[in-house]
């Protein structure tokens, strides 16, 4: 059995001597390190030593907040050993998955994940059920307010074009071809300004 050891600190400036000494005197042979925060998802040295452990070995952290950013972060990497078939040891939580007591342990943590997730959902379902009692929809809100589009076409009877309009109002000229009917916004796009005619019938 070998014993693998991953140490992680947020910053530069932070010092991996407490984590290393306490991995060392646990009987690591090779010990993976990484610079990063709780919450960054690219962490090369604990991809590293997943890949590197084998079966019977026994991945070793001084923390479990050191390992993983997540509890379905930590219980996905436990599963990943797991399918290597190695174990994982937190010194600090005296958590090790290859007895009988850690794999009940993560099993449990399993189960509360779950759990979350199941409540996140039930959440979800409840508000947007609660919105649509209102007469409200879920998603983001509309571009062209009911305001925007009536002095929208107001502009537009009194012949500004479409794009004027739009960037009159401050709205996206797309969203606002969306807003109005398909054969309005056709029939108003087309038309010239009024000036335009008059300079037209000044210059014939």
């Amino acid at each position: 059995m070998v014993r693998i050891g991953y140490a992680r600190v947020s910053t530069l400036e932070q010092d991996l001597a407490l984590q290393l000494d306490a991995l060392r005197a646990a009987g690591c042979t090779r010990i993976f390190e990484d610079r990063a925060s709780g919450a960054k998802t690219d962490r090369p040295g604990l991809a590293q030593a997943i890949a590197f452990v084998r079966a019977g070995d026994v991945l070793v952290t001084w923390k479990l907040d050191r390992l993983a950013r997540s509890l379905p972060h930590l219980i996905e990497t436990v599963n990943q050993l797991e399918t290597s078939g190695a174990g994982l040891q937190s010194l600090t939580e005296a958590i090790d998955t290859t007895t009988p007591g850690g794999r009940l342990i993560f099993h449990v943590f399993g189960a509360l994940a779950q759990f979350e997730r199941d409540l996140i959902r039930e959440r979800t379902r409840a508000g947007l059920s609660a919105a649509a009692s209102r007469g409200r929809r879920g998603g983001r809100k509309p571009v062209v307010t009911a305001d925007k589009l009536l002095r929208a076409e107001t502009l537009i009877a009194k012949g500004l074009t479409v794009r004027e309009v739009a960037s009159r109002l401050k709205i996206g000229k797309t969203a606002l071809y969306a807003a109005l009917t398909p054969k309005e916004a056709v029939a108003r796009s087309a038309q010239p300004k009024v000036h335009d005619l008059s300079r037209l019938a000044y210059k014939k």
